[in-house]
């Protein structure tokens, strides 16, 4: 029997071309042109909005109602709508934001001045702070949960309704708060017809749309391995990834002939491994296992996704908060040559006598030994003195604390300078994770004649066995190495990481390109020993997660971010370069992997 609100095709349909031509607000502006005129394409896709970016088009709305959107996407398109409409492209977009009908509209009259013949559709309703303008007793109910301080509040939603806008003829959609692999599942599931109950399908375009999602991070861009990758593949200039996506949700990642950086099973690993936590990928349109995932070379610069499984999705929805926390400022003291510590421990004391009493509510010093003895050059010879304070007045971080270092200039300790003069402070932003009943989200396709579609929570469209998935099985490890020599060294002589941020929280994937490597890694790098590697999580809750299919261990680190990037918690606030951090820690490594 055949499903009759399935698409019937007589033939099986060709695969799916779905490119990137953006990573975050701010990405390579010339990638939208280059992925137009590298070679074909289908479906180009733009990842514009992170945590920080919700909270930057929040602060645009305050100003102007009319914002609220990625206006680089829109210069973009002076310059490339045209293209891809004569190349018969579509575009997907988040870059929607906070005021996706506001995009579309712009876009509307931008291809009446260019002369473009284009459909343009727009996906709604994850902004849940419009939805209480609408509806004031959940309003009520909403500021008792969330504080009415709440400058943006959005439910990520899945691609259900960018896949209606495809089928009803849009050659544009922008979107407001989706997941990154939305930007995927959906023009996949458009194309190829797939259903709610396409559980495995489904999974399989979400893990190549979480590939995809961060532009040139899966062609070699930073990359672990990159010495291997520079002169021989140019580096300098990596060009953006595309998926081929086959019927059966198996995908290759590839990208255009000619362009700079690689594919290969290692970027595209740690691409996987990046802001990921256990082996369930939670998202609204399925949960897919990153556990089932294989891997393999399909010829130069082409990677082959398949086995991935699928789950259903939960019922609920996550919903990312922001909100302006208070007030910070920095100042960085350089001091120079000998008696770094007393140096550090006098201006400490001078400041916090010249604070006083009304000192700010928060006050952070980071000494940072980047000193060396008898060095040749006198930054060399210098270490790093950081404060940070934050507090909800304004005042009690501005002239008050840069005043206070200033009038140190003559009085303080031999040397002193500073790296820059101190400011006035500067809002920061804190990001909260909630979650919303999938059911109460009001996600809407907006098609391209202006029609409303209200799309259902695919949790409602599954059958209840879909939803009752046994637990994972706990992942086998493999054999330990057997006993032998080995030699001090840094574990990034075996061992590539990619680590990054999820709220105050942070990760860091770990992989090795050999099973050797894979028995010994599995066994070492113990939670208890990532910790020790890396004193700051020491108090932290760490959790390791097992990927034996992909060689790959992944720690999720919680709290170590503080509220979240735009809190800047830390030296390195989105957690970048924590897993090159970890990379450089000494190990005992069997010299048979040396």
């Amino acid at each position: 029997m055949t499903d009759p609100e399935r698409p019937q095709h007589p033939e099986p349909l060709r695969p799916l071309r779905i490119g990137n031509a953006s990573g975050f607000y701010g990405d390579r502006f010339s990638a939208l042109r280059e992925m137009l005129t590298g070679g074909p394409l289908d479906v180009l896709t733009g990842d514009y909005l992170a945590e920080l970016t919700m909270l930057i088009l929040g602060r645009d709305r305050l100003k102007d109602p009319a914002r609220g959107y990625a206006r680089t996407f829109l210069r973009q398109l002076e310059e490339s709508l045209g293209l891809a409409a004569d190349r018969g492209v579509k575009i997907v977009a988040n870059a929607g934001g906070l005021n996706p009908g506001g995009l579309a509209r712009e876009i509307r009259s931008l291809a009446r001045r260019v002369g473009a013949d284009v459909r343009v559709a727009h996906v709604e309703g994850d902004d849940l702070l419009r939805e209480r303008e609408r509806e004031r007793e959940r309003e009520r109910e909403r500021e008792r949960d969330w504080g009415p301080d709440v400058l943006t509040a959005n439910a990520y939603l899945g691609g259900a309704g960018i896949a209606a806008c495809l089928r009803a003829g849009a050659d544009i959609v922008v979107t407001g708060r989706v997941t990154d692999a939305a930007l995927v599942t959906g023009p996949a599931a458009a194309h190829f017809g797939w259903l709610a109950d396409d559980l495995d399908r489904l999974a399989g375009a979400v893990v190549a749309g979480h590939v995809l999602e961060c532009g040139t991070q899966a062609t070699g861009g930073n990359y672990s391995f990159f010495t291997g990758l520079s002169a021989e593949n140019g580096l300098r200039r990596p060009g953006f990834p595309l998926a081929e996506i086959h019927a059966d949700g198996s995908a290759v990642i590839t990208k255009h002939p000619g362009t700079g950086g690689a594919v290969t099973v290692g970027t595209v690993t740690a691409q996987l491994l990046y802001e990921t936590g256990g082996p369930r990928y939670l998202g609204p349109d399925v949960t897919a296992r990153l556990d089932t995932v294989r891997l393999a070379q399909d010829g130069p610069d082409r990677v082959r996704i398949s086995g991935v499984r699928g789950e259903a999705p939960p019922a609920t929805l996550k919903v990312g908060l922001t909100r302006v926390g208070g007030w910070r400022n920095e100042v960085v003291f350089v001091l120079t040559g000998l008696d770094v510590e007393a140096k550090a421990a006098l201006v400490r004391a001078q400041m916090e006598d010249a604070l006083g009493r009304r000192a700010p509510a928060e006050v952070q010093w980071t000494l940072a030994r980047t000193d060396h003895a008898d060095a040749e050059v006198q930054e060399e010879a210098s270490a790093l003195l950081r404060l940070v304070v934050r507090d909800p007045d304004p005042e009690a971080v501005g002239r008050a604390v840069s005043g206070a270092a200033v009038e140190l200039a003559l009085a303080s300790y031999p040397g002193f300078h500073l790296t820059a003069p101190p400011g006035q402070g500067s809002p920061y932003g804190v990001f909260e994770a909630a979650s919303v009943d999938a059911y109460a989200v009001r996600h809407t396709a907006v098609l391209p004649d202006g029609t409303r579609l209200r799309v259902p929570a695919a949790v409602g469209c599954l059958p209840a066995s879909a939803e009752a998935e046994p637990p994972p099985e706990p992942p086998l490890l493999p054999e330990p190495l057997p006993p032998g020599p080995v030699r001090r060294a840094p574990l990034g002589l075996v061992a590539g990481a990619r680590s990054g941020d999820k709220g105050g929280s942070a990760n860091v994937g770990v992989w090795v390109r050999t099973d050797a490597a894979w028995r010994w890694l599995a066994h070492e790098l113990t939670g208890s020993r990532f910790r020790r590697l890396l004193p700051e999580t020491a108090r932290l809750r760490v959790t390791r997660h097992v990927y034996p299919g992909l060689r790959a261990l992944n720690f999720t680190v919680d709290g170590l971010l503080g509220a979240g990037v735009a809190s800047q918690a830390r030296f390195d606030p989105q957690a970048k370069a924590l897993g090159e951090w970890l990379r450089a820690r000494h190990m005992d490594i069997p010299e048979v992997l040396l």
